[in-house]
């Protein structure tokens, strides 16, 4: 999908495959040598890595300055902090961001409930919803009664990584519903076998929300489209410095 994007609006993109196999060191390597190559304005490497190799190890490895995916520990550290802004934010909170704002749904003084604490999207997510001075509860595996606080939220973002897990009954009456989940379920139904839900119950959410993103083809698309912008926004800034 990336690869593709690239191609259609113009970007240069090539890969790196390395076997499942190859060491941190080489890796490391790997990564330093893009860091320095000056026809290069991102690098991301595709996660999860195998169990051998140290995430952020390698995240760490990369160059700030084209770390477009934002995972870098400096650009997370610094999009937690008040009246700091990083280089780069994760392409999947943003995009979400994103919906919001181009769907002119309203952030500020607004209750927010993220489901779901990750490094890639849920935590990132509510630091974005906070700078926006929404009121953030994170929803996670050990938050008891979840039902209760989702029902209170003007906005939801889903991003758990379990099927269907938020009911429609659950959603305000008018809130704006951000599903971040993709889980394969069986569906004997498709060729394949199985079919892809979000972490949202679509059917019946969308009976309720204000707004909701179906999946596939909600924040999927804009989490690449936030990578594209995110390396152009790196390439202008390198070339600013260079001028």
């Amino acid at each position: 999908m990336k690869r593709k994007a690239c191609a259609e609006v113009g970007i240069k993109s090539f890969d790196v495959d390395l076997p499942e196999q190859v060491s941190e060191a080489d890796l490391v390597k790997q990564v330093h040598e893009l860091n320095v190559n000056p026809d290069i304005h991102g690098i991301l490497v595709q996660l999860p890595l195998p169990r051998h190799i140290n995430e952020e190890k390698v995240l760490t490895e990369i160059s700030l300055e084209k770390d477009v995916d934002g995972f870098h520990p400096l650009n997370i550290g610094k999009l937690s902090m008040k009246g700091r802004e990083p280089l780069f934010v994760p392409c999947t909170p943003k995009g979400c961001l994103e919906l919001l704002h181009r769907s002119g749904v309203s952030i500020k003084g607004k209750k927010a409930v993220v489901v779901g604490r990750s490094n890639i999207v849920g935590l990132p997510v509510s630091m974005l919803l906070l700078k926006e001075d929404a009121t953030v509860t994170i929803v996670h595996s050990r938050t008891s009664e979840p039902e209760r606080i989702i029902r209170e939220a003007d906005i939801v973002i889903a991003a758990a990584g379990q099927p269907m897990m938020v009911k429609g009954s659950w959603i305000k009456p008018g809130a704006a519903v951000i599903d971040v989940g993709t889980n394969a379920v069986d569906d004997p139904t498709k060729k394949s076998g199985y079919r892809l839900v979000g972490d949202v119950d679509f059917e019946e959410a969308s009976k309720v929300a204000g707004w909701i993103t179906p999946v596939p083809g909600g924040v999927g698309p804009m989490t690449v489209t936030m990578l594209l912008q995110n390396t152009l926004e790196g390439a202008k800034r390198k070339l600013e410095q260079s001028n």
